[in-house]
């Protein structure tokens, strides 16, 4: 259930309001495309600016949408373990598949902090559980021991790896054998060679086709091939990652693909135009505009 290519949905917005009739189209657009698994309202979801209410009605119109075709993995982290709770136990209500616990931000728990939040989450509500270790945006991360100890928790299924090291995601494999998932599209063929077995995708909001085609490969063993998807998507990955802060790309390519408005939620704001040309710019070179 939790490997090979799984889409973080970006949430649309039109005048301040979540797009609903957009986020249907972008979901059928996911499921046209083949994807493994859709990952709503995690960081490319914009989960920081959406209300409580927001949050919920977009768990519940993915699962609705998906009807069963996919796995959902709905974003239901905080750094409230009482709130990640909460918000897990909804996901259950509305029939998501699991439930991708992103580390507890800002307040920087200990490592023991870190294990007993995710255990706490995973004895109460039962529900497949995706652990999400970026600590780039969060202040602090889970070192491979404590994923380790988290990984003998039942319901405790898989990461999502967003550190950046190769090392650190070859000591959790030499630990342990809890499903690795890239969180970061230009390192997911990398990951691979040390054990990953799949990416949480921000492309493939747009190219959810060729993330697949590169995943399957993976999947197969065949990192041979699978590196001829890795140089292509490469440059177009490294766009998503590098002109601006995450969302602010993908929202931007996507409104030159007209698939949703550009629209983000303040302290987000949009691409500047000079990077808009560069985006512009390898959109074409990739083949998706002319």
């Amino acid at each position: 259930m939790f490997t090979g290519a799984m889409v973080a949905l970006v949430t649309p917005f039109q005048e301040g309001e979540i797009d609903f009739q957009t986020l249907d189209e972008l979901i059928n657009f996911q499921l046209q495309g083949g994807i493994d698994g859709i990952v709503p309202v995690g960081t490319t979801g914009e989960s920081p600016t959406l209300s409580h209410k927001e949050h919920r009605q977009v768990i519940e119109r993915v699962v609705k949408v998906v009807g069963g075709q996919v796995p959902v993995i709905a974003g239901a982290g905080s750094n409230s373990t009482a709130e990640a709770i909460e918000l897990t136990e909804f996901s259950k209500k509305v029939g998501a598949d699991a439930t991708l616990q992103v580390g507890p931000y800002y307040n920087k728990p200990t490592q023991e902090g870190f294990y007993q939040h995710f255990k706490a989450i995973a004895e109460e509500v039962d529900l497949p559980i995706v652990l999400y270790n970026i600590p780039g945006r969060c202040g602090a991360g889970m070192t491979p021991e404590t994923v380790a100890r988290l990984a003998e928790v039942e319901n405790i299924v898989a990461i999502k790896e967003a550190t950046g090291s190769l090392d650190q995601a070859s000591e959790i494999a030499s630990r342990c054998d809890i499903t690795i998932i890239s969180g970061d599209d230009s390192l997911t063929l990398p990951l691979a060679s040390v054990g990953g077995k799949g990416v949480i995708s921000v492309v493939a909001n747009i190219v959810p086709t060729d993330v697949k085609a590169m995943t399957d490969l993976i999947l197969e063993g065949d990192l041979v091939s699978a590196r001829q998807w890795h140089k292509k998507l490469f440059m177009l990955c490294k766009s998503m990652l590098t002109l601006a802060t995450n969302p602010i790309p993908i929202k931007a390519a996507m409104a030159m693909l007209n698939m949703a408005s550009e629209e983000l939620r303040l302290p987000m704001t949009p691409l500047e135009e000079n990077k808009k040309v560069i985006l512009k710019q390898t959109l074409k070179d990739y083949g998706l505009l002319n």
